[in-house]
Formats: C-alpha cells, sequence, structure tokens
C-alpha cells in the first residue's frame, strides 16, 4: 500500500464558506460543481459512472474505502468524478477480491479529495443552498488565493461535457449472433447498461456523441438507445437534432437521464438546471402507466420542465418522482420512443427497474406505437 501521512486540506464553496479536513487521495487541487451522493454502498461504480464527470462528490455514508476497489466493478475506464469529500477515508480494507485500496486508486488516477470534515453540515448547506461550484486543495493554504481560482470556474448551467467523456471511435459489444441489433449512442454510458443489453439478446454497436444519425443508420440497427451523461441538455444542440432525425425514420428509440432530457428537447420540451438534483439509490418512482411503484438508482442534476411536459400534445407522462412529482418518464405519442429519468441499470441500486430493458425488446419486436 502507498505511503499515507493525513496532510491538511481545504474545502472551499462558493459562497465562501470554509471546511478544514485532511487530504484524500492525490495532493493537489481540484474543482467542480459539488453535489453529494445518499446511497449506502457503491462508492466504486459511482466514481467511475460518466455522468459526474465535472462535479465534487460528497458521501453522505459515513465511511468510504472500507471494502475497497474491486476492477471488475468500475462503470467505465477511468474515475470520472473531479474530487471526493467525505468523513471516514479507509485505507484498510476488508474484502478478499479488493485488489488495491482507494488511496492507491485515487493517487493512480490522479483524484484530490478530502475527508474528516463534518459531510452532515455541508450536505445540509447543499440542501438549502443549492449545489453549486467548490475547491479542494491539499496545496494551497491561502483563502484568498483558493476564492480566485475558484472564481473561474464556470457555472455547469450551458455546459456541453457529454464529448469529453464519449467513446472516441465506436466499438462492439455482445455477441454478432444475437437476435436483434441496438445503436447505443455514448454520452457517457455505463457498462452495466451494455451487460443488460447483451443478456437480452441485444448485439450493440456503441458510437461516439457526435456521431450523425446518417452515419449509424448505415449499420442497420433494429433500434437506438441514448445513453446517460453529464452536461447540461439545451448545450447539446447537435445530439438534439440526432435524436429528432431517429424519430423522424421511425426507428424504436429509448433513452435514459440524459438521453430522457434530449428526448424531451427533441419534441419541444425544455430543460432546466435542478437546485440540488437527483442522487442516490432510494428514489420512489411511480409507474402510472402499470400502476406499480418502484425504488430507482438516480444521478442528475438537469430535469425536464413539468409543466412542458404536461402542456405537450407530443408526449405522454409514464413515471412521476414520488418525492417532489418532478417527471421521471416519457413515451412519444405514435412513436416507438420512451425514455427515463433514473438509471434502470442500478449499478449500484435496487433491481427494481430492470423491466424497462425488457420494455425495450418487446417495443422492437412489436407492431404497436403509442
Amino acid at each position: 500500500m502507498t505511503n499515507y501521512t493525513k496532510l491538511p486540506a481545504i474545502l472551499l464553496l462558493a459562497d465562501g464558506t470554509v471546511y478544514h479536513g485532511k487530504a484524500a487521495g492525490k495532493i493537489g487541487t481540484t474543482t467542480g460543481e459539488i453535489c453529494f451522493n445518499t446511497g449506502m454502498t457503491g462508492y466504486q461504480e459511482i466514481f467511475t459512472d460518466p455522468s459526474y464527470f465535472g462535479q465534487i462528490m460528497v458521501t453522505t455514508n459515513a465511511h468510504i474505502g472500507n471494502y475497497g476497489i474491486h476492477k471488475e466493478e468500475i462503470e467505465s475506464d477511468s474515475i470520472k468524478i473531479a474530487g471526493l469529500v467525505c468523513k471516514n477515508y479507509n485505507i484498510g480494507y476488508s474484502r478478499k477480491e479488493a485488489s488495491e485500496s482507494i488511496q492507491d486508486y485515487f493517487q493512480n488516477e490522479n483524484i484530490v479529495g478530502i475527508s474528516d470534515i463534518d459531510t452532515r453540515s455541508l450536505v445540509r448547506k447543499i440542501r438549502d443552498q443549492g449545489a453549486m461550484n467548490a475547491i479542494i486543495s491539499s496545496e494551497i493554504t491561502d483563502i484568498d488565493e483558493l476564492k480566485a481560482k475558484l472564481a473561474s470556474v464556470p457555472s455547469m448551467d450551458g455546459l456541453e461535457l457529454s464529448s469529453q467523456v464519449s467513446t472516441k471511435e465506436p466499438y462492439f459489444y455482445g455477441s454478432p449472433d444475437a437476435t436483434y441489433k441496438v445503436a447505443a449512442v455514448d454520452f457517457g454510458i455505463k457498462k452495466n447498461t451494455l451487460r443488460n443489453f447483451d443478456e437480452r439478446d441485444l448485439y450493440i454497436q456503441v458510437f461516439p456523441a457526435r456521431t450523425s444519425f446518417e452515419e449509424m443508420d448505415k449499420w442497420g440497427a433494429d433500434a437506438y438507445f441514448i445513453s446517460n451523461g453529464p452536461g447540461d441538455p439545451a448545450a447539446m444542440p447537435y445530439a438534439i437534432e440526432m435524436v429528432k432525425e431517429i424519430l423522424e425514420a421511425d426507428k424504436p428509440l429509448f433513452g435514459i437521464c440524459l438521453g430522457h432530457q434530449l428526448l424531451a428537447q427533441a419534441n419541444g420540451i425544455g430543460t432546466m438546471k435542478m437546485f440540488n438534483g437527483h442522487r442516490g439509490l432510494n428514489h420512489p418512482v411511480k409507474n402510472i402507466i402499470k400502476n406499480h411503484c418502484e425504488v430507482t438508482s438516480q444521478n442528475h442534476g438537469f430535469g425536464v420542465i413539468p409543466d412542458e411536459v404536461r402542456n405537450s400534445d407530443k408526449v405522454e407522462i409514464t413515471h412521476i418522482n414520488l418525492n417532489d412529482q418532478s417527471i421521471e418518464g416519457i413515451r412519444v405519442k405514435g412513436k416507438k420512443a420512451f425514455s427515463v429519468q433514473y438509471h434502470p441499470e442500478s449499478s449500484p441500486g435496487p433491481h427494481d427497474s430492470r423491466y424497462l430493458f425488457d420494455d425495450f425488446v418487446n417495443m422492437i419486436t412489436s407492431e404497436k406505437t403509442w
């Protein structure tokens, strides 16, 4: 295990609040929008979820690192969070299958973090005042210097980030002998999403974010998938146009998270930056079509504008968040196209929503539209 000494570190919020703690991970400085996740497990999957790109993650669970790092549980090719804030940073780990400690992992991936702070106080502040930018440093102790660096960090509102985490070249996943072919647009796709498709006899070609519909259509896909990803959907006109073209071609389409927001935008429905967003493993959602509830895994800081969805003559609401009544799912009238705001691949999280992958397969094979 890499030698580790708990050096002092500082967390500074955009509103001027300062927290003093101990360095975690690489010694250095990092910036991003600060947010929190309420999940009690799955920290490794959270670290590697591309939807968190550009964000400093606060974990509400008191212990992080206690079961180590297992290479089979990563959701992308690298850590995507901009930094970590936690209460107890555990170097020692208990799981036999783990290959390294969180400290080794963070140092190898150049991730800066801070521990030993009152995360309950910090989360209450974010809940009350909303998401804001922040800076962590274990090398700069001058608060004025940190404030100057933080002032130059752009707001997440208006940022296009998905093309930065997307694959650079197309690749295949699953068996070429599968019954159906699905073109998946990678705005920050997670590995467990691809596993769920493969388990349902789907052969996937994953395309870079800025691929045109015309180029994807040459492969002859039976359906299209629009993935999750980071950033502001309103700053992605190229993606909105691509989704419109898929709909115009009457191709079956399934979107999650950012893909949900892009489907809404393609139907003239606006999106908005949320006060806090939804990030955790226990968000209750009601499927109003099937009249059942599910516990869902969520990670998003933007959402569709509820009144614009309700007033739209192009889409129908399928899912509602039972905490705040936000729109969690839609389907397009007269098309084979639907989306949800949450993560049915649920890695980490409950498996209540895996049925959506089955619904997607059934939609491909059905002659019916909505």
